[in-house]
């Protein structure tokens, strides 16, 4: 294995508090390996304003850690076998957008800065707002991503793409029961499948796939407002094992 280079995630892109955001650590593992599709499996916190170094695999992907942990996160070619359902329309996401913000002005996120889903300022957050869309088991976010999140040309880098991969699919076991709270992203496979443009309208939609026990399968994808898909995404979420009551008679 040969080390690349040395990177960090800005202090901004988090999660939970004091956690890089994972779909913008999976987009900058992604634009690093050589396949197309890769699977991102994260194995330990990654924390923003950090040193990181990136370490080329033999298989064409890469691993993410630091010199106290190791490996945090491992990035390796997969395949994506995902059938997406029928994208809503851009009139249905524009709804669903104005019930997450109406739900979140009465309950409080639980991440309030979380750089996917939370309404920071510009520029601080892909700001992707999934909510239901009636009459189906599926969440949908209008966006429009702003300037201040792309490069010169007007095009979003990977990390911002794989950024809206993450929080739709963490919603979506939210709003349908699926998952605890302090649930968490484990792994996120994807691709890219076109450039995304800042200015533009795109649609963000996202389903549930399958669950067993703590884990929850869920379908993400991202697609312009015309239907043309940009990128697709399965991610694994995994629920917090349940804390058991101290036995009255160990002294706990």
């Amino acid at each position: 294995m040969t080390a690349s280079r040395i990177l960090s995630v800005p202090t901004h892109a988090t999660g939970y508090p004091g956690v890089a955001f994972g779909g913008y650590v999976a987009g900058l593992l992604a634009a690093r390996a050589e396949a197309k599709t890769v699977r991102v499996d994260f194995r330990g916190a990654v924390r923003p304003d950090t040193p990181l170094q990136v370490t080329q695999t033999p298989d064409g992907g890469c691993l993410l850690g630091d010199a106290e942990n190791g490996a945090l996160v491992a990035c390796a070619p997969a395949e994506l076998l995902l059938d997406p359902p029928e994208m809503p329309t851009w009139e249905q996401a524009q709804a669903a957008t104005v019930d997450y913000l109406g739900h979140i002005r009465e309950s409080p996120p639980p991440i309030p800065d979380c750089f996917g889903c939370s309404p920071v300022p510009v520029g601080l957050g892909v700001r992707v707002f999934p909510s239901r869309v009636p009459g189906r088991e599926l969440l949908a976010a209008a966006w429009v991503p702003d300037a201040e999140l792309a490069l010169d040309d007007g095009t979003l880098p990977p990390e911002m793409v794989w950024s809206t991969l993450d929080c739709p699919g963490g919603w979506v076991g939210v709003r349908f029961g699926l998952t605890k709270p302090g649930a968490v992203t484990a792994a996120l496979t994807g691709r890219q499948l076109r450039p995304v443009r800042a200015g533009e309208r795109h649609v963000s939609y996202a389903w549930p796939i399958a669950g067993e026990g703590r884990k929850v399968t869920v379908g993400v994808a991202l697609a312009t407002a015309d239907g043309e898909l940009c990128a697709l995404g399965e991610a694994l979420w995994i629920s917090p094992r349940e804390r058991r009551a101290a036995d009255p008679g160990s002294g706990a």
